[in-house]
């Protein structure tokens, strides 16, 4: 037990390292962007329209969801027009990245690992090697960049639609008027709250790319090989999301900025 947590520990250490490495590789590549400028507005396409639908599901029901809760709370002390408050900022300041960079990490993350770990076990990488083709810059670079920019985009698109499902709960429910509604969540958004969600979607979707990529160029062993970099990739995923989610958050309140 002793030799296989050694094994785990020394495993996890050079993982993390590569990962690093390779964001860094990947960010370093992006001087040349221009050359790979159409791949690049490809994949921040298909990371945008595929993930659409499930965004949309999941922003609308958590707006809802955290409208009714709160207004059964609310409604004792007769307090429901603050409602508009409570959901826009956290809608804004939480839920909406944090529920966005979740799904991506499933719907997005979990392709490109798959994506690239294939091309690694059919020796596609390799390929690319012999012919003097990077493979940081030809693969991970456009994807790292695209899923940066789709997570701030979809970030976005989520605050709205959660704020617009807790308003209808909010009318529907506890009726609360859209007016107040929509004039107690402009009142309680401050620009710290709205690029400080903004900043943690653009973390998350750098994060859940360079973790993907990485995974998937670390797959080996053919087809379960691949699947396993795939769960991997979820898994790890999630995991760093709710860690740097934390860390994020603690470092905007303490620069109340």
């Amino acid at each position: 037990m002793l030799d296989r947590a050694q094994r785990w520990f020394a495993d996890s250490c050079a993982g993390a390292g590569y990962t690093l490495e390779l964001f860094l590789r990947a960010m370093a590549s992006g001087r040349r962007l221009g050359r790979k400028r159409k791949e690049t507005l490809l994949q921040l396409s298909i990371c945008c329209f595929s993930s659409l639908p499930v965004v949309f599901i999941i922003a609308v029901f958590s707006g809802m969801i955290l409208s009714l809760q709160s207004g059964i709370q609310l409604q004792r002390f007769s307090q429901e027009a603050a409602l508009g408050y409570l959901v826009s900022a956290a809608m804004c300041r939480e839920m909406g990245p944090v529920f966005t960079a979740i799904a991506l990490t499933g719907l997005v993350g979990s392709t490109f690992a798959a994506e690239i770990g294939t091309m690694k076990v059919s020796e596609e990488i390799d390929a690319l090697e012999v012919n003097s083709i990077d493979p940081v810059y030809f693969l991970v670079m456009p994807r790292l960049l695209a899923l940066s920019a789709a997570g701030v985009v979809l970030t976005v698109y989520s605050d709205a639609v959660g704020i617009a499902g807790g308003m209808l709960v909010a009318k529907a429910t506890f009726n609360v008027d859209p007016g107040i509604f929509l004039k107690n969540a402009r009142e309680a958004l401050e620009v710290k709250d709205i690029y400080g969600g903004l900043l943690k979607a653009l973390v998350f979707g750098a994060t859940i790319a360079t973790v993907s990529c990485s995974q998937g160029l670390r797959a080996e062993h053919g087809a379960a090989g691949v699947g396993r970099a795939t769960l991997r990739s979820v898994v790890l995923g999630f995991l760093f999301i709710l860690i740097f989610n934390y860390f994020l958050t603690w470092i905007l309140y303490k620069l109340q900025w």
